[in-house]
């Protein structure tokens, strides 16, 4: 399990078995859905924590003798949150790109209601110092001219899509109908997620990469069990025929291993990564090798490896002959 996956979970942890003195091993195991070990390896890092000085006296106290869950000395990690501005901004901000999003329901929804009253809560509970901030940033989805209305009008009215869409994998424009089933943000980008005709599946597309956009006078139908993408580990999904390469990364690019999923893992010592991931396609792989420039480079397939240097000498050259004019 990652860490950040980990630490949500110990910060609910130990308000809990503050709160539950004396619960069982198991009991609270079978509450937090993990097996028993799992839980104890959890208890022992909690036990290592607390306040910085880091002596007896600062850090959690917590036990598990006969089956029963002791903790003390941790009221500090028990009390409840308290924002600072550049976090409550941060989120008030990102609860307003929300609230330009559609919600899978007429404006006049339950859902809007309620996310207004989140934000007018927020705004109350955090002050007039990150209600200041963050109305001084302006939310502008990258989006074509006019996308994300068009596609906000069609999801409401339930509308089919006729689109341009450029895909920089295969350096191509394509006409497509689509019918919307939703818009999500993954990483700072917008995407469209609908059932596509010309694919016939679902497909996510990037708004600022549709060319043209129009709603049709057409009803939008999608095949039963039809349903939006998730992105809650990302857009990239990697399919088992995707070609497997290996990168060999240093300290300073192993985000990678944590960015792309990753197929294997391996530690080569001072702090250098061997990773192997499958290449959605190969321009995208090549990219990411110049992205990564010395902090990383293709170890195999040979191939790709000898197109990758290629393509790093072409853009040197191309420098180059720029410094020359």
């Amino acid at each position: 399990m990652s860490t950040a996956d980990r630490l949500p979970r110990l910060l609910a942890l130990v308000p809990y078995l503050m709160s539950h003195q004396g619960a069982r091993v198991d009991e609270v195991a079978e509450v937090f859905g993990l097996s028993e070990k799992q839980l104890i390896d959890d208890l022992q890092l909690v036990w290592m924590c607390g306040l910085p000085g880091h002596t007896p006296g600062d850090l959690i106290d917590v036990s598990w003798d006969g089956g029963e869950i002791l903790i003390d000395n941790a009221e500090t990690i028990a009390r409840p949150l308290r924002l600072g501005i550049d976090e409550a901004s941060a989120l008030l901000v990102a609860l307003r790109l929300l609230n330009e999003l559609p919600l899978g329901e007429s404006p006049e929804g339950g859902q809007r209601d309620a996310l207004t009253r989140v934000i007018a809560k927020l705004e109350r509970a955090a002050g007039e110092g990150a209600a200041a901030v963050s109305s001084q940033v302006a939310v502008e989805m990258d989006v074509a001219p006019d996308a994300l209305a068009t596609v906000n009008d069609a999801l409401r009215r339930g509308r089919r899509l006729s689109l341009r869409y450029y895909a920089p994998g295969r350096d191509e424009v394509t006409s497509r109908e689509v019918d919307p089933l939703r818009i999500a943000v993954v990483d700072g980008r917008s995407y469209l997620s609908g059932w596509c005709y010309r694919a016939e599946a679902v497909r996510l597309f990037r708004l600022d990469r549709i060319q043209h956009v129009e709603a049709l006078d057409v009803a939008a139908a999608p095949p039963e069990g039809a349903e939006p993408t998730d992105v809650t580990d990302g857009v990239f999904k990697p399919s088992p025929t995707d070609e497997l390469a290996e990168l060999e990364l240093a300290p300073a690019g192993r985000w990678v291993a944590e960015y792309y999923p990753c197929e294997s893992v391996e530690e080569l010592g001072e702090g250098r990564l061997r990773v192997a991931l499958r290449a959605r396609d190969t321009d995208w792989l090549l990219r990411l090798a110049l992205r990564l420039g010395e902090t990383g480079r293709i170890i195999a397939p040979a191939r790709l490896a000898a197109m990758a240097r290629d393509r790093a000498a072409l853009a040197l050259a191309h420098y180059e002959e720029a410094g020359q004019r």
